[in-house]
Protein backbone atom coordinates (compact mmCIF):
# COMPACT_ATOMS: atom_id res chain seq x y z
CA UNK A 1 0.00 0.00 0.00
CA UNK A 2 0.85 3.56 -0.59
CA UNK A 3 1.79 5.65 2.87
CA UNK A 4 3.40 9.53 2.75
CA UNK A 5 5.84 10.32 4.43
CA UNK A 6 5.61 11.14 8.11
CA UNK A 7 8.20 14.12 8.01
CA UNK A 8 8.01 17.58 8.68
CA UNK A 9 7.42 18.22 5.14
CA UNK A 10 5.19 17.09 2.25
CA UNK A 11 5.44 17.74 -1.34
CA UNK A 12 4.54 16.47 -5.07
CA UNK A 13 7.37 14.95 -6.28
CA UNK A 14 7.83 15.46 -10.26
CA UNK A 15 8.43 12.42 -12.23
CA UNK A 16 11.91 11.50 -13.32
CA UNK A 17 13.72 8.16 -13.91
CA UNK A 18 15.23 8.27 -10.42
CA UNK A 19 11.63 8.28 -8.95
CA UNK A 20 10.35 5.47 -11.10
CA UNK A 21 13.22 3.24 -10.83
CA UNK A 22 12.40 3.35 -6.72
CA UNK A 23 9.48 2.88 -7.15
CA UNK A 24 9.93 -0.16 -9.11
CA UNK A 25 12.25 -1.32 -6.31
CA UNK A 26 9.61 -0.97 -4.01
CA UNK A 27 7.65 -3.04 -5.99
CA UNK A 28 10.09 -5.56 -6.16
CA UNK A 29 10.30 -5.59 -2.09
CA UNK A 30 6.54 -5.76 -1.67
CA UNK A 31 6.18 -8.39 -4.03
CA UNK A 32 9.62 -10.56 -1.86
CA UNK A 33 7.74 -9.34 1.48
CA UNK A 34 4.62 -10.72 0.50
CA UNK A 35 5.23 -14.04 -1.34
CA UNK A 36 8.60 -14.82 0.35
CA UNK A 37 11.29 -16.52 -2.09
CA UNK A 38 10.92 -15.94 -5.44
CA UNK A 39 12.82 -16.30 -9.01
CA UNK A 40 13.55 -13.48 -10.76
CA UNK A 41 10.92 -14.84 -13.94
CA UNK A 42 7.81 -14.81 -11.83
CA UNK A 43 8.85 -11.45 -10.24
CA UNK A 44 8.58 -9.76 -13.91
CA UNK A 45 5.89 -11.91 -14.71
CA UNK A 46 3.57 -10.36 -11.93
CA UNK A 47 4.68 -6.71 -11.96
CA UNK A 48 4.50 -6.57 -15.88
CA UNK A 49 8.60 -5.65 -16.07
CA UNK A 50 10.74 -7.36 -19.04
CA UNK A 51 13.51 -9.60 -17.60
CA UNK A 52 16.07 -7.24 -18.40
CA UNK A 53 14.59 -4.65 -15.84
CA UNK A 54 13.89 -7.07 -13.19
CA UNK A 55 17.44 -8.13 -13.47
CA UNK A 56 19.06 -4.74 -13.23
CA UNK A 57 16.94 -3.42 -9.98
CA UNK A 58 17.92 -6.96 -8.16
CA UNK A 59 21.09 -6.79 -8.95
CA UNK A 60 21.24 -3.16 -7.40
CA UNK A 61 19.17 -4.47 -4.38
CA UNK A 62 21.53 -7.36 -4.01
CA UNK A 63 24.56 -5.33 -3.77
CA UNK A 64 22.95 -2.83 -1.27
CA UNK A 65 22.47 -5.82 0.62
CA UNK A 66 18.56 -5.81 1.13
CA UNK A 67 17.82 -8.73 -0.52
CA UNK A 68 19.95 -12.13 -1.26
CA UNK A 69 20.22 -14.72 -3.82
CA UNK A 70 19.15 -18.67 -2.50
CA UNK A 71 19.40 -21.71 -3.97
CA UNK A 72 17.94 -23.08 -6.97
CA UNK A 73 13.73 -23.33 -6.33
CA UNK A 74 10.99 -24.28 -8.88
CA UNK A 75 10.32 -20.96 -11.69
CA UNK A 76 7.67 -20.58 -13.40
CA UNK A 77 7.13 -23.41 -16.01
CA UNK A 78 8.80 -25.81 -13.80
CA UNK A 79 12.45 -24.92 -14.56
CA UNK A 80 14.65 -24.52 -11.86
CA UNK A 81 15.48 -20.78 -11.01
CA UNK A 82 18.22 -18.99 -8.82
CA UNK A 83 15.64 -17.80 -5.70
CA UNK A 84 15.69 -14.15 -4.31
CA UNK A 85 14.60 -13.67 -0.60
CA UNK A 86 13.68 -10.17 1.71
CA UNK A 87 14.93 -12.20 4.84
CA UNK A 88 12.32 -10.71 7.24
CA UNK A 89 14.96 -11.55 10.02
CA UNK A 90 17.50 -9.50 8.47
CA UNK A 91 16.05 -5.66 9.42
CA UNK A 92 15.24 -4.97 12.51
CA UNK A 93 12.75 -1.70 13.94
CA UNK A 94 12.36 0.13 17.06
CA UNK A 95 8.32 0.76 17.50
CA UNK A 96 7.35 3.23 20.40
CA UNK A 97 4.18 3.84 21.62
CA UNK A 98 2.73 7.13 23.29
CA UNK A 99 -0.61 6.67 25.11
CA UNK A 100 -1.04 9.69 27.01
CA UNK A 101 0.67 8.04 30.48
CA UNK A 102 1.60 4.54 28.76
CA UNK A 103 4.95 4.50 26.73
CA UNK A 104 5.93 1.32 25.62
CA UNK A 105 9.06 0.46 23.10
CA UNK A 106 9.31 -2.72 21.40
CA UNK A 107 11.83 -4.37 18.61
CA UNK A 108 10.40 -6.26 15.50
CA UNK A 109 11.31 -7.89 12.43
CA UNK A 110 9.88 -6.95 9.07
CA UNK A 111 7.16 -9.74 10.13
CA UNK A 112 6.25 -7.66 12.86
CA UNK A 113 7.94 -10.54 15.22
CA UNK A 114 9.07 -9.31 18.93
CA UNK A 115 12.86 -9.71 19.67
CA UNK A 116 12.09 -7.30 23.02
CA UNK A 117 9.07 -5.39 24.51
CA UNK A 118 9.95 -3.06 27.72
CA UNK A 119 6.97 -0.39 29.38
CA UNK A 120 8.15 2.76 31.25
CA UNK A 121 6.80 3.74 34.15
CA UNK A 122 3.30 5.67 34.29
CA UNK A 123 3.88 8.63 32.95
CA UNK A 124 2.47 11.72 34.16
CA UNK A 125 2.08 15.02 33.21
CA UNK A 126 4.55 16.73 35.55
CA UNK A 127 7.11 13.38 34.80
CA UNK A 128 6.90 13.58 30.98
CA UNK A 129 10.66 15.76 30.51
CA UNK A 130 11.84 12.40 32.72
CA UNK A 131 9.91 10.01 30.09
CA UNK A 132 11.99 11.44 27.19
CA UNK A 133 14.68 11.11 29.01
CA UNK A 134 14.39 7.87 29.62
CA UNK A 135 13.52 7.27 25.56
CA UNK A 136 16.16 8.81 24.72
CA UNK A 137 18.91 6.48 26.97
CA UNK A 138 16.07 2.98 25.98
CA UNK A 139 16.64 3.38 21.94
CA UNK A 140 20.54 4.58 22.31
CA UNK A 141 20.60 0.97 24.27
CA UNK A 142 19.33 -0.75 21.66
CA UNK A 143 20.91 0.57 18.54
CA UNK A 144 24.04 0.20 20.34
CA UNK A 145 22.95 -3.71 21.39
CA UNK A 146 21.67 -3.87 17.70
CA UNK A 147 23.20 -3.19 14.62
CA UNK A 148 20.56 -5.03 12.64
CA UNK A 149 18.13 -1.89 13.58
CA UNK A 150 17.82 0.38 10.23
CA UNK A 151 14.47 2.87 11.58
CA UNK A 152 12.24 3.46 14.36
CA UNK A 153 8.56 4.44 14.37
CA UNK A 154 6.36 6.14 16.90
CA UNK A 155 2.68 5.83 17.35
CA UNK A 156 1.42 8.67 18.72
CA UNK A 157 -2.25 10.47 20.29
CA UNK A 158 -4.27 12.07 17.60
CA UNK A 159 -5.35 14.35 16.22
CA UNK A 160 -1.43 14.50 15.20
CA UNK A 161 -0.63 17.45 13.37
CA UNK A 162 2.13 15.90 11.29
CA UNK A 163 3.19 19.17 9.44
CA UNK A 164 4.15 20.68 12.82
CA UNK A 165 5.23 17.29 14.73
CA UNK A 166 2.75 17.93 17.44
CA UNK A 167 -0.66 16.73 19.02
CA UNK A 168 -3.42 18.85 19.04
CA UNK A 169 -5.10 17.46 21.88
CA UNK A 170 -4.53 14.76 24.42
CA UNK A 171 -7.90 14.17 26.65
CA UNK A 172 -6.76 13.88 30.15
CA UNK A 173 -3.31 14.44 29.68
CA UNK A 174 -2.67 18.26 28.29
CA UNK A 175 1.38 17.78 29.26
CA UNK A 176 1.70 16.29 25.71
CA UNK A 177 0.40 19.03 24.33
CA UNK A 178 3.40 21.03 23.92
CA UNK A 179 5.54 18.47 23.15
CA UNK A 180 6.81 19.04 19.85
CA UNK A 181 7.54 14.62 18.54
CA UNK A 182 9.41 15.84 15.24
CA UNK A 183 11.98 18.40 16.85
CA UNK A 184 12.60 15.90 19.62
CA UNK A 185 13.31 13.11 18.36
CA UNK A 186 14.00 13.38 14.18
CA UNK A 187 17.76 13.46 14.56
CA UNK A 188 18.42 12.07 17.88
CA UNK A 189 19.46 8.76 16.52
CA UNK A 190 22.03 6.53 13.88
CA UNK A 191 18.62 5.84 11.75
CA UNK A 192 15.45 7.92 10.54
CA UNK A 193 12.30 8.12 12.83
CA UNK A 194 8.88 8.09 11.15
CA UNK A 195 6.24 9.60 13.68
CA UNK A 196 2.37 8.17 13.19
CA UNK A 197 -1.11 9.11 14.54
CA UNK A 198 -1.49 5.55 16.67
CA UNK A 199 -4.60 4.20 15.03
CA UNK A 200 -2.78 4.66 11.97
CA UNK A 201 0.06 3.14 12.98
CA UNK A 202 -2.45 0.23 14.01
CA UNK A 203 -4.43 0.06 10.99
CA UNK A 204 -0.91 -0.76 9.39
CA UNK A 205 0.34 -3.47 11.48
CA UNK A 206 -3.44 -5.03 10.44
CA UNK A 207 -2.36 -4.38 6.96
CA UNK A 208 1.23 -5.62 7.42
CA UNK A 209 1.43 -8.77 10.18
CA UNK A 210 -2.20 -9.82 10.78
CA UNK A 211 -3.08 -12.32 7.78
CA UNK A 212 -6.99 -12.27 8.07
CA UNK A 213 -5.89 -8.59 7.24
CA UNK A 214 -3.23 -8.76 4.69
CA UNK A 215 -3.60 -6.36 1.79
CA UNK A 216 -7.25 -5.69 2.47
CA UNK A 217 -7.47 -2.25 0.41
CA UNK A 218 -10.56 -1.15 2.80
CA UNK A 219 -9.56 -1.66 6.37
CA UNK A 220 -10.41 0.24 9.56
CA UNK A 221 -8.58 -0.23 12.89
CA UNK A 222 -10.82 0.95 15.94
CA UNK A 223 -8.29 1.96 18.57
CA UNK A 224 -9.74 1.99 21.86
CA UNK A 225 -6.94 3.10 25.05
CA UNK A 226 -6.50 5.72 27.11
CA UNK A 227 -8.50 7.62 23.70
CA UNK A 228 -10.39 6.72 21.11
CA UNK A 229 -8.85 6.54 17.63
CA UNK A 230 -9.47 5.20 13.99
CA UNK A 231 -7.04 4.59 11.61
CA UNK A 232 -8.45 3.95 7.86
CA UNK A 233 -7.20 2.46 4.61
CA UNK A 234 -9.36 3.58 1.74
CA UNK A 235 -8.51 2.30 -1.75
CA UNK A 236 -5.39 1.14 -0.94
CA UNK A 237 -4.15 4.44 0.89
CA UNK A 238 -3.91 5.76 4.23
CA UNK A 239 -6.33 8.52 5.02
CA UNK A 240 -4.62 11.01 6.02
CA UNK A 241 -6.35 14.65 6.19
CA UNK A 242 -5.21 17.76 4.91
CA UNK A 243 -3.02 18.32 8.26
CA UNK A 244 -3.14 14.63 9.80
CA UNK A 245 -6.30 14.93 11.60
CA UNK A 246 -8.52 12.76 9.55
CA UNK A 247 -10.74 9.78 10.76
CA UNK A 248 -10.60 11.78 14.45
CA UNK A 249 -13.29 9.67 15.74
CA UNK A 250 -12.71 9.53 19.51
CA UNK A 251 -13.97 13.76 19.01
CA UNK A 252 -17.40 12.78 16.85
CA UNK A 253 -19.88 13.43 19.24
CA UNK A 254 -22.49 10.70 19.78
CA UNK A 255 -24.81 13.59 21.93
CA UNK A 256 -24.74 16.97 21.86
CA UNK A 257 -25.45 17.56 24.95
CA UNK A 258 -23.54 15.01 26.66
CA UNK A 259 -20.31 15.44 28.99
CA UNK A 260 -17.83 18.20 27.90
CA UNK A 261 -14.63 17.06 26.13
CA UNK A 262 -11.20 18.70 26.44
CA UNK A 263 -11.29 19.32 22.63
CA UNK A 264 -14.19 21.62 23.55
CA UNK A 265 -16.87 19.92 21.93
CA UNK A 266 -19.49 17.97 23.87
CA UNK A 267 -20.47 14.15 23.83
CA UNK A 268 -17.13 13.19 22.33
CA UNK A 269 -16.78 9.14 21.72
CA UNK A 270 -13.94 8.97 24.06
CA UNK A 271 -15.73 10.40 26.95
CA UNK A 272 -18.00 7.00 27.34
CA UNK A 273 -15.69 3.66 25.76
CA UNK A 274 -12.04 4.84 26.40
CA UNK A 275 -10.12 3.48 29.06
CA UNK A 276 -9.63 6.70 31.15
CA UNK A 277 -13.98 6.96 30.86
CA UNK A 278 -13.84 3.24 32.19
CA UNK A 279 -12.04 4.10 34.88
CA UNK A 280 -13.94 7.03 36.05
CA UNK A 281 -17.39 4.94 35.47
CA UNK A 282 -15.82 2.76 38.13
CA UNK A 283 -14.95 4.85 40.92
CA UNK A 284 -17.37 4.30 43.70
CA UNK A 285 -19.15 1.32 41.91
CA UNK A 286 -17.83 -1.40 43.74
CA UNK A 287 -17.11 -3.64 40.94
CA UNK A 288 -13.26 -3.83 41.17
CA UNK A 289 -12.22 -3.84 44.86
CA UNK A 290 -8.99 -1.81 46.34
CA UNK A 291 -8.69 0.33 42.65
CA UNK A 292 -6.54 2.60 44.71
CA UNK A 293 -3.34 3.72 42.63
CA UNK A 294 -4.32 1.47 39.32
CA UNK A 295 -3.68 2.52 36.04
CA UNK A 296 -6.26 3.00 33.56
CA UNK A 297 -5.16 -0.47 32.15
CA UNK A 298 -5.13 -2.00 35.26
CA UNK A 299 -8.89 -1.05 36.09
CA UNK A 300 -10.09 -1.86 32.47
CA UNK A 301 -8.25 -5.34 33.20
CA UNK A 302 -9.86 -5.67 36.66
CA UNK A 303 -13.42 -5.18 35.48
CA UNK A 304 -13.10 -7.88 32.33
CA UNK A 305 -12.36 -10.22 35.12
CA UNK A 306 -14.89 -9.37 37.32
CA UNK A 307 -17.04 -9.89 34.36
CA UNK A 308 -15.33 -12.68 33.13
CA UNK A 309 -16.15 -14.53 36.44
CA UNK A 310 -19.41 -13.78 36.25
CA UNK A 311 -20.24 -10.57 37.99
CA UNK A 312 -23.40 -9.05 36.91
CA UNK A 313 -22.70 -5.43 37.48
CA UNK A 314 -19.35 -5.64 35.94
CA UNK A 315 -21.26 -7.46 32.87
CA UNK A 316 -23.85 -5.08 32.45
CA UNK A 317 -21.55 -2.45 32.45
CA UNK A 318 -18.89 -4.06 29.39
CA UNK A 319 -22.34 -4.62 27.64
CA UNK A 320 -23.12 -0.71 28.26
CA UNK A 321 -19.40 -0.13 27.06
CA UNK A 322 -19.74 -2.62 23.71
CA UNK A 323 -22.89 -0.23 22.86
CA UNK A 324 -20.59 2.79 22.72
CA UNK A 325 -18.56 1.40 21.00
CA UNK A 326 -21.11 0.22 18.75
CA UNK A 327 -21.85 4.32 17.69
CA UNK A 328 -18.47 4.73 16.51
CA UNK A 329 -18.84 1.73 14.41
CA UNK A 330 -22.11 2.84 12.52
CA UNK A 331 -20.01 6.26 11.94
CA UNK A 332 -17.21 3.94 10.45
CA UNK A 333 -19.83 1.88 8.07
CA UNK A 334 -21.25 5.30 7.26
CA UNK A 335 -18.09 7.32 6.96
CA UNK A 336 -15.78 5.14 5.64
CA UNK A 337 -17.67 1.65 4.36
CA UNK A 338 -14.75 -0.27 5.05
CA UNK A 339 -14.73 -4.00 4.07
CA UNK A 340 -13.31 -5.02 7.46
CA UNK A 341 -13.34 -3.02 11.48
CA UNK A 342 -10.61 -4.30 13.91
CA UNK A 343 -11.22 -3.32 17.32
CA UNK A 344 -7.92 -2.81 19.22
CA UNK A 345 -6.24 -1.90 22.16
CA UNK A 346 -6.73 -1.96 26.12
CA UNK A 347 -11.00 -1.65 25.77
CA UNK A 348 -11.15 -4.53 23.24
CA UNK A 349 -9.95 -6.64 25.82
CA UNK A 350 -13.52 -6.79 26.75
CA UNK A 351 -13.43 -9.35 24.59
CA UNK A 352 -16.45 -11.36 22.83
CA UNK A 353 -18.84 -9.70 25.12
CA UNK A 354 -17.88 -6.54 24.05
CA UNK A 355 -17.56 -7.16 20.54
CA UNK A 356 -21.42 -8.80 20.93
CA UNK A 357 -22.64 -5.32 22.40
CA UNK A 358 -21.04 -3.29 19.81
CA UNK A 359 -22.73 -5.61 17.19
CA UNK A 360 -26.22 -5.19 18.80
CA UNK A 361 -25.96 -1.80 17.81
CA UNK A 362 -24.83 -2.28 14.20
CA UNK A 363 -27.79 -4.62 13.78
CA UNK A 364 -29.97 -1.51 14.94
CA UNK A 365 -28.82 1.11 12.77
CA UNK A 366 -26.52 0.14 9.93
CA UNK A 367 -27.98 -0.56 6.02
CA UNK A 368 -28.27 -3.93 5.98
CA UNK A 369 -26.17 -3.69 3.27
CA UNK A 370 -23.22 -2.28 4.27
CA UNK A 371 -23.65 -4.33 7.72
CA UNK A 372 -23.90 -7.60 5.26
CA UNK A 373 -20.66 -6.64 3.76
CA UNK A 374 -18.83 -5.48 6.58
CA UNK A 375 -16.85 -7.70 9.07
CA UNK A 376 -16.09 -6.02 12.72
CA UNK A 377 -13.29 -8.32 14.92
CA UNK A 378 -10.91 -8.27 17.65
CA UNK A 379 -8.03 -7.42 16.52
CA UNK A 380 -5.35 -11.21 16.62
CA UNK A 381 -2.03 -9.07 16.99
CA UNK A 382 0.11 -11.43 19.53
CA UNK A 383 1.29 -7.71 20.80
CA UNK A 384 -0.10 -4.22 20.92
CA UNK A 385 -1.66 -2.77 17.71
CA UNK A 386 -0.11 0.35 18.14
CA UNK A 387 3.41 -0.10 19.75
CA UNK A 388 3.21 -3.01 16.60
CA UNK A 389 1.76 -0.24 14.41
CA UNK A 390 4.61 2.04 15.29
CA UNK A 391 6.88 -0.52 13.92
CA UNK A 392 4.93 -0.86 10.92
CA UNK A 393 5.20 2.81 9.71
CA UNK A 394 8.80 2.42 9.78
CA UNK A 395 8.59 -1.10 7.71
CA UNK A 396 5.90 0.57 5.76
CA UNK A 397 8.83 3.45 4.67
CA UNK A 398 11.47 0.67 4.31
CA UNK A 399 9.47 -1.07 1.70
CA UNK A 400 8.17 1.97 0.21
CA UNK A 401 11.55 4.00 -0.28
CA UNK A 402 14.84 1.62 0.32
CA UNK A 403 16.94 4.05 -1.22
CA UNK A 404 16.51 6.22 2.42
CA UNK A 405 17.77 3.01 4.07
CA UNK A 406 20.71 2.28 1.85
CA UNK A 407 23.26 3.58 -1.11
CA UNK A 408 21.60 2.11 -4.15
CA UNK A 409 23.79 2.90 -7.08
Amino acid sequence: MNAESTGKTSQTTPTTQSTVSETNRSRVLHYLYTHGISSRASIAHALGLSAAAITKITARLIDAGIIHEVGGIEGRKNRRSIGLELDPEQFHFIGVKFARSLVEIGVFDLKGATSSLTDLPTVKNDTIPETIHSIHETISTLLDSNPSIVAIGMAVPGPYLRHEGRTAVVSSMQGWRTFNFLNEFSDAFRVPVFVEQDARAGVLAQYLFDPASNNCDNLAYYLLGEGVGLGVIDDGRLVNGAQGAAAEIGHVSIDVNGLPCDCGNRGCLERYCSAVAIHERLAGTGIVPDMGGMTHKQACHALFEQAAHGNHAAQELVHDIGRYVGYGCVTIFNTFNPERIVLGDIVAEGGQPLLEAAREVVDERVIPELNKATTICLSKLPTDAAVIGAAAVAVTQFLDHPSRFFAIT
